[in-house]
């Protein structure tokens, strides 16, 4: 994310994850609600060729963290654009 000068360093964190107990979850939508306070995010999966779908996580936040969450998603979509997983660029 943007570096501050003035906000305070933080240390490097460690993330422990299960892959048996913390699987990827595909997303076909993501409901948004919003208020003054934060966000909620519903990720959900369609169900079979039917006009329903599941939610299979929901994830809350601030209206901060969200703004940092774009900006972050962004620049890393674009940094990305039309590389492969190897890192090399994709003749088109």
């Amino acid at each position: 994310m943007a570096d501050n000068k003035n906000a305070p360093k933080q240390e490097g964190m460690n993330v422990n994850l299960n892959p048996v107990t913390t699987p990827v979850l595909y997303t076909d939508n993501v409901l948004m609600t919003t208020n003054e306070d934060g966000v909620v995010l519903d990720v959900s999966q369609r169900v079979g060729s039917t006009n329903q779908a599941q939610v299979v996580a929901r994830i809350g936040m601030s209206r901060e963290q969200a703004k940092k969450i774009v900006a972050e998603l962004g620049r890393l979509l674009a940094m990305t654009e039309g590389v492969t997983q190897s890192g090399t660029k994709k003749d088109n």
